[in-house]
């Protein structure tokens, strides 16, 4: 009796782990789910403000009367010496470096903002892409491949019925792929071996399996891992485990529609912990830290507190908050503060009976 019950408690016992260990390999998958889906909205969303910046950015250059003068004229020296100015510009003032691009109607290359060196040398070869303003007038912003794949928008300059050119804002996923690294995830853009004679400034680019590496800031320490996985693999499940990293696959399309790539992430397993489950939120992805979580909570607590107080009430609450809440407090109270005219400020501040004497001037 007492071996048969042995037997059964035994028999139980293992029924028990053997159920523990499916929820946990279950939820686990579940998680990972997650992860990609999150991983390919984030993707999503960088992608499609990238092509917006780059396309609001083309607009403002296509309406350049200088610009446009230069182009109607062939003057590539004044076109080069236009874009450069305004890039420069940008770059001092906004801390962007933005590469932009004139095309000419027969698709050659007439002013670049970053060197004025190959003015003149035909794109039609590359640039099929272009054949779509043969039917269209309106201005697009996708991924394409040309000499190097990358976002570009690009703006057909039109005067009266005549197609004069393009111009083009370009960018080479350098943003995004710093954005994901910041989260903990390592980016890899790779085009299709396919189009290796088309892309010709890749040629001297790193090549995992059948594709070419065409973001030049990757993470050098995943690649022995993508060199060793097998890609029709990744492809048809999305998610594969390997050398203590997850690795995620997302298709990469051009502006046709037209599968080019593939979008790949590499995740370290030990960050897998950071997720808690599918209510996490985005903007916290995956490397939040307890003091992060804190600060973000601490600030939503401050504004709840303080939304409701009057410009007189926060003047007086200025020397009674505590001192690692300050900032944020002055903060809130400023944008608050603002919204009042100046004698609206002045009657306050003789008012507050914390205020002894006001020196300088309120402008």
């Amino acid at each position: 009796m007492l071996k048969n019950l042995m037997t059964i408690f035994s028999l139980i016992i293992i029924i028990i782990i053997a159920i523990l260990f499916y929820l946990k390999f279950e939820v686990k998958e579940q998680k990972l789910d997650y992860i990609l889906d999150q991983s390919t909205r984030a993707l999503e969303k960088n992608l499609k403000n990238e092509k917006m910046n780059a396309l609001e950015i083309a607009l403002v250059l296509s309406k350049n009367e200088a610009l446009v003068n230069a182009l109607e004229n062939d003057d590539e020296d004044l076109g080069y010496k236009i874009l450069a100015d305004i890039m420069e510009s940008l770059k001092q003032n906004v801390h962007r470096t933005i590469r932009t691009q004139m095309i000419t109607s027969d698709l050659d290359i007439f002013a670049r903002s970053w060197d004025d060196v190959y003015a003149g040398i035909s794109l039609a070869e590359y640039r099929t892409d272009l054949h779509y303003f043969k039917t269209h007038t309106t201005p697009r912003s996708s991924i394409e491949v040309g000499r190097r794949l990358g976002i570009k928008a690009t703006v057909p300059i039109y005067k009266g019925e005549i197609l004069l050119g393009f111009v083009e804002v370009l960018d080479f996923f350098d943003n995004i792929t710093d954005y994901f690294r910041a989260q903990g995830m390592d980016l890899y853009v790779l085009l299709d071996e396919e189009y290796f004679n088309t892309a010709t400034l890749m040629r001297e680019n790193l090549t995992i399996d059948n594709y070419i590496v065409a973001n030049i800031n990757y993470n050098t320490s995943h690649i022995k891992v993508l060199e060793n996985i097998d890609f029709k693999h990744l492809q048809a499940n999305r998610i594969v485990s390997s050398e203590n990293r997850y690795i995620f696959y997302e298709d990469m399309h051009d502006g046709a529609g037209k599968t080019i790539g593939s979008f790949v992430f590499v995740m370290p397993d030990r960050y897998l912990d950071y997720f808690r489950g599918t209510e996490d939120d985005i903007s916290f992805f995956i490397n939040v830290t307890r003091r992060d979580l804190y600060a973000v909570q601490k600030r939503q607590q401050l504004n709840h507190k303080y939304e409701k107080e009057n410009a007189a009430e926060l003047l007086y609450l200025k020397d009674i908050i505590q001192k690692e809440d300050s900032d944020d407090f002055l903060e809130i109270a400023y944008k608050k503060l603002d919204k009042y005219s100046k004698d609206e400020l002045i009657k306050i501040m003789l008012e507050n009976r914390s205020v002894k004497k006001i020196d300088g001037k309120i402008k």
